[in-house]
C-alpha cells in the first residue's frame, strides 16, 4: 500500500493534466440538474415518486456521512490525501451519490413529464456514466486496491450496473 506522501504525489500530478476534463464533466452535469429544477416542481407529490426522491435524498445523506461532509467533492479528481471510502453505501456501490442524483432527478422528470426535461435526465445520466468512468481511472491510479474493491461492488445499481 502506497504511503499518503507517494498517494499525494501521484494525485498532484494527474490533478495538472485532467482538469478540463473535469470541469466539463461537472459543467454538464450543473446545467442537466439546473434545466431539471428550473422548468418544473422541486418536489415530487405522487407518493411513487415522492419516496423515489426521498430514498435518493436519504442516499446521499449516508454516503456524505460515510465519507465525511469535509471530504466530499463534486469534480472526479483524486484530491491530495484522500482514502478510499469502503463503508456505508460505499460497500455495495461505487458511486452512491451519482445514483441518488439520479434518483432524485427522475424524480421530478416524472412527477411533471415533458421530452424536453426527460432529454435533460438522459444527458445527466449519460454525463454521470461518463464521469465514473474518468473517476474509476484516476482511482485505480492512484489506489492499488481499488481494483480489488471494484470486483465487489457495482457502479450505481446492485446486480444491474
Amino acid at each position: 500500500m502506497p504511503s499518503s506522501r507517494e498517494c499525494a504525489h501521484r494525485c498532484a500530478l494527474l490533478m495538472k493534466h485532467q482538469a478540463a476534463a473535469s470541469y466539463v464533466l461537472v459543467g454538464v452535469q450543473f446545467v442537466c440538474m439546473g434545466a431539471i429544477l428550473f422548468s418544473g416542481p422541486w418536489f415530487a407529490r405522487h407518493v411513487v415518486y415522492f419516496t423515489l426522491e426521498l430514498s435518493g435524498s436519504l442516499l446521499v445523506l449516508w454516503a456524505i456521512l460515510a465519507m465525511r461532509v469535509t471530504k466530499v467533492n463534486v469534480f472526479p479528481d483524486v484530491k491530495a490525501g484522500s482514502r478510499l471510502v469502503t463503508n456505508g453505501p460505499y460497500q455495495w456501490i461505487r458511486h452512491p451519490m451519482y445514483t441518488a442524483l439520479l434518483m432524485i432527478m427522475l424524480a421530478l422528470v416524472c412527477e411533471s413529464f415533458s421530452y424536453w426535461r426527460g432529454f435533460w435526465w438522459v444527458l445527466l445520466a449519460a454525463d454521470l456514466v461518463a464521469k465514473l468512468w474518468y473517476e474509476e481511472k484516476l482511482l485505480g491510479e492512484v489506489f492499488d486496491d481499488y481494483e480489488a474493491y471494484r470486483l465487489r461492488t457495482w457502479r450505481l445499481i446492485p446486480w444491474i450496473f
